[in-house]
């Protein structure tokens, strides 16, 4: 296969189609309000064994970049399973205390139904996913598990979650279920969605080339190769499965430079894309469930007194970090984003919450401190000290005066960043 290098011999001309295909990639093949949801916790991740190398027609991977932007399937319904990685400790008893919290503080809706807290599941282990797509209007992801099963409807104006195991539906309409549109495409979560992602970080400190063919969910595919040429990033390699007819990403991998089971893997084990029947988007909650409409109890709590609107959040926060969050208090930007150091895979952003660092697992006692001595890494420089928390892809080294650096790069990277942020 001929290969396309991102270094300093490839001329202007490539660069800028490399470029122009990455912006073309920026709108979704899949349309799926749903997924996204999903997304916003870590990403769709599914481990598929390929089944042989099919004979294919040799392509670049400027072409092979140009054929994913190019992609424009509406309709498909498929099966695929979930892995995610990322090397954190188990939770334990932790997580059902975190969600309590979260659901006293009014921060979600005391449902099991509600996706918000559902789909964070998705965040560790291996799960299996069924999709169904029929263009913006219509999606359907429903989680399997074991003897009971949860489904996340979009049909029209209508934002269906169910909890067969509770028998607990939540429900979202009009204006409230655009949002959740809305926001879908903000996040990575299918393949397609993923590999765009991982096309915006293609530049001079990238290498990218075809690997060869593949065959996923019975279908053929090429293999791109997404590879850092920097040191210090914790991201080994991204190979994405394209499927050869479609141009549709089946299968997306990242390894960690760190070697070892690869942190995401999303793929499907099942896919066709012919148009699902109208049936598949039909939901009436089912006798005896408990239905929770959008926001209400968040409503009904502020009008008790209870939980907090966002804007008075917000001006706690302000108040206590001193100053307005969009400025300088959190260390960002003239234009709101954080400060950055570095660039190409060895960025690293920067904020400063104005406050302390990290107290120790002593200091905190009990099951939270030592789920924080089990995270956190000490680390000195000219920065002076602090605390990382690591996983197998995203590290943060929060400093004792209240800085936090965080980025896809080694421990060695962030303090690397410290020190010249100082």
């Amino acid at each position: 296969m001929a290969p396309y290098e991102s270094d300093d011999s490839s001329n202007a001309e490539e660069a800028d189609e490399l470029r122009a295909g990455r912006r073309k990639a920026a709108r979704y093949v899949v349309p799926v309000a749903v997924v996204g949801i999903a997304a916003a916790t870590i990403g769709l991740v599914p481990a598929i064994a390929d089944s042989g190398d099919p004979d294919l027609p040799e392509i670049t991977a400027q072409q092979l970049i140009e054929k994913i932007a190019k992609s424009d399937v509406q309709q498909l319904s498929g099966t695929f399973k979930i892995t995610t990685d990322l090397g954190l400790p188990d939770l334990g008893g932790l997580g059902a205390g975190f969600a309590s919290g979260a659901m006293a503080s009014g921060s979600g809706d005391g449902s099991s139904a509600d996706p918000s807290a559902k789909l964070t599941e998705l965040a560790s282990g291996t799960h299996t996913l069924r999709l169904a797509v029929d263009g913006d209007d219509k999606q359907k992801l429903s989680l399997l598990e074991n003897a009971s099963e949860y489904s996340l409807i979009h049909n029209g104006k209508d934002i269906w979650g169910y909890d067969s195991k509770s028998n607990e539906v939540y429900h979202g309409t009009g204006e409230e279920a655009q949002a959740d549109k809305g926001k879908s495409e903000e996040a990575p979560g299918t393949p397609k969605e993923l590999t765009e992602e991982a096309l915006k970080a293609v530049d001079d400190t990238t290498s990218v080339t075809v690997d060869g063919t593949a065959q996923v969910a019975g279908r053929d595919a090429y293999r791109l190769l997404i590879k850092p040429k920097q040191s210090g990033s914790t991201v080994g390699a991204i190979t994405v499965a394209v499927d050869a007819k479609t141009g549709m990403p089946l299968k997306f991998t990242l390894t960690p430079s760190s070697g070892g089971s690869a942190v995401i893997d999303a793929g499907f084990t099942q896919v066709s894309f012919a148009k699902p029947a109208a049936s598949t988007f039909d939901f009436t909650p089912p006798k005896g469930a408990t239905v929770t409409e959008e926001g209400g109890p968040d409503k009904a709590a502020r009008e008790h007194g209870g939980a907090k609107s966002e804007d008075e959040l917000g001006k706690e926060l302000e108040k206590e970090f001193g100053g307005p969050l969009t400025g300088g208090a959190l260390g960002q930007g003239a234009e709101g984003g954080p400060e950055v150091i570095g660039e190409g895979w060895n960025s690293v952003a920067v904020f400063d919450t104005g406050g302390e660092g990290v107290p120790s697992g002593a200091e905190v006692g009990g099951d939270m401190g030592g789920f924080l001595d089990s995270l956190g890494d000490k680390a000195t420089g000219k920065f002076g000290s602090g605390t990382v928390f690591s996983t197998r892809l995203i590290n943060a080294l929060v400093t004792d005066d209240g800085k936090v650096y965080v980025g896809a790069v080694t421990k060695d990277a962030l303090v690397k960043a410290a020190d010249s942020g100082k």
